[in-house]
């Protein structure tokens, strides 16, 4: 897998000055042509975490998924957009986040993802759900907004691509694997590896600080990022940061199963992590356990649950 990262510094949401930063961004990697070719239905997955702090960026800006939209129809491709949010509907909190209008002028779908079961490269997690609308798109854009994490640390394009694993399975991942943070860590990299998203872009004019990923705080960082390798990107970001990587629970399990590649061996074609490096990021004041710490009740019915309402339903669906 390519390992160059595009990296600039960017200031501005206005759509103007957004759009040639990204085309920038992307020059170095062959532009939005090398990724969509005319005809391509192009899943662009932005960060749609809540509709109740539309303020306090939690959320991937919308002028960034309209200036990437804008740049896919351009290439000829066929965009939508689709999230599973971790409340409500993708619908309801992209208009929570004033998407709305930016869609309906480019006339851009949302969608609601849907689980069917994938196979998986590590059969330790053949019992995946991932989207239907995610694997069944021609090309994936992996739009993360950069955000601290009460319980992954950060949160940047590997993370992002959970919300392309169907509602009640996030919940019941989280009761399974997060009395393990390792484990967790690792089905958060094979999601990633799964979904293999053909670009991520992350969104870092104005990162969300403290204690996200929607508790914090808006901090400018003024940033833009780019790769077809979510896994280098992430790894660029976290240095950028000054975040020790060994702290960040996805690059732990990406070096671990040998996908995360080392800033020696990223290429960066514009600016590098050390030029952009930002200094008092501020992370959680305090971790919180990936389980929720639920109590025992409670974990059991979210096993009845996924038992009687994913598991069985979704065993008659062919693995793709």
């Amino acid at each position: 897998m390519n390992s160059s990262v595009s990296l600039l510094r960017a200031e501005s949401y206005d759509r103007m000055a957004l759009r040639q930063s990204i085309e920038a961004l992307l020059e170095p990697l062959g532009g939005m042509e090398a990724f969509v070719k005319p005809g391509d239905r192009v899943l662009l997955k932005p960060n749609l975490l809540t509709g109740a702090r539309p303020t306090k960026e939690c959320v991937t800006r919308p002028e960034i998924v309209y200036c990437v939209a804008q740049l896919v129809k351009a290439a000829g491709g066929l965009p939508f957009l689709g999230d599973g949010p971790a409340f409500g509907s993708a619908k309801g909190v992209a208009q929570a986040n004033g998407y709305s209008p930016l869609l309906e002028e480019l006339q851009i779908p949302i969608v609601e993802f849907q689980g069917v079961r994938y196979e998986t490269v590590s059969k330790e997690f053949d019992h995946f759900l991932l989207s239907k609308e995610v694997m069944e798109a021609d090309v994936v854009i992996n739009l993360p907004k950069v955000k601290s994490h009460v319980q992954l640390t950060l949160t940047m394009g590997v993370k992002n691509l959970f919300g392309c694993v169907p509602g009640k399975m996030k919940a019941w991942w989280h009761m399974e694997a997060g009395k393990d943070a390792d484990r967790f860590g690792q089905m958060l990299v094979e999601t990633a590896r799964t979904i293999s998203p053909n670009l991520t872009i992350l969104d870092g004019i104005i990162g969300h600080e403290g204690n996200g990923p929607s508790n914090g705080e808006p901090r400018e960082l003024g940033i833009l990022a780019a790769s077809a390798n979510v896994f280098a990107l992430d790894r660029a970001v976290v240095d950028i940061l000054q975040v020790a990587p060994e702290r960040v629970l996805t690059i732990t399990a990406a070096r671990k199963l040998g996908l995360c590649p080392e800033l020696e061996d990223i290429e960066f074609p514009l600016a590098t992590p050390k030029e952009l490096r930002f200094e008092g990021w501020k992370l959680p004041e305090k971790m919180m356990a990936i389980d929720f710490g639920a109590p025992r009740v409670l974990r059991s019915t979210f096993k009845h649950l996924y038992i009687r309402f994913i598991k069985e339903p979704m065993a008659a669906y062919s693995t793709r």
